[in-house]
């Protein structure tokens, strides 16, 4: 029996090819001869993937939709804080007037009060007669007592700015010391609650009066309440505070 002729590589394949092309139903037996299951499987998979890369991308979709409407509420957000912060900055802003009102109030109305009662006050605290009050927010200030200051000015003995301290102080008394009938004059800065300035500007005004008048001159400080470092200073300073009684319900 003769040899079978074996057909070359190439021709073989070409053969084959072209059997496969005039019988499709072979090409699927053939592919399912050399592929193996996983690669038979692959188109399912691919299908699965696209499917799964669609819907990662809707997600990512809708991500982003949210992360912009989220910027949009932190602006708002901020918006908000923003004109929280003015109206926050209006309400300080009035509750300093109202308590720069408040003070003014209360300081008037003790000025007003205390001009009823300086004098026995302060005729008692230094053994004093015939206290009269010469300068004070709620009188005319005495001529005779500001023509003495105006000379003195003059005269080179105070400054302009003692001047000016003398006029700004709330109240000033002239008196006499009862033991000698000496002259005495008495200078006292009112505050609701007496602080370390009200204690240094009646001191800086019985000074300037001193020096002015060339007689004797006290500082005190008057008010209704006094914390203890500020009564430790005013004495310390030599200035005397005038305790005034709280005004009863009545009285106001």
């Amino acid at each position: 029996m003769a040899e079978k002729r074996r057909l070359d590589p190439t021709s073989l394949v070409a053969r084959i090819i072209a059997e496969l092309q005039a019988n499709p139903d072979a090409q699927r037996l053939l592919l399912r001869a050399l592929l193996t299951n996983e690669f038979l499987g692959m188109p399912a998979r691919l299908d699965r993937i696209e499917k799964d890369i669609a819907e990662l991308k809707a997600d990512v979709a809708h991500l982003k939709t949210d992360v912009a409407q989220l910027k949009t509420d932190v602006a708002h957000l901020k918006t908000d804080v923003s004109h929280l912060k003015a109206d926050v900055a209006y309400l300080k802003a009035d509750v300093s007037y109202l308590k720069g009102d408040v003070a003014y109030l209360k300081g008037s109305d003790l000025e007003h009060r205390l001009h009823r009662k300086i004098r026995p006050l302060v005729s008692g605290a230094f053994t004093l007669r015939r206290a009269s009050i010469v300068h004070s927010p709620v009188q005319e200030t005495d001529r005779a007592f500001r023509d003495r200051v105006e000379d003195a000015l003059d005269g080179g003995r105070i400054t302009d700015e003692h001047d000016a301290r003398i006029e700004a102080t709330d109240f000033i008394l002239r008196a006499q010391r009862r033991a000698d009938r000496a002259p005495v004059w008495v200078a006292v800065e009112a505050s609701y609650k007496v602080h370390a300035n009200d204690i240094q500007r009646a001191r800086a005004t019985a000074d300037a009066l001193g020096a002015a008048l060339d007689e004797e001159a006290i500082a005190a400080v008057a008010g209704y309440r006094i914390d203890p470092p500020a009564a430790q200073r005013a004495e310390a300073s030599g200035v005397r505070y005038l305790r005034v009684p709280l005004p009863t319900p009545e009285a106001a």
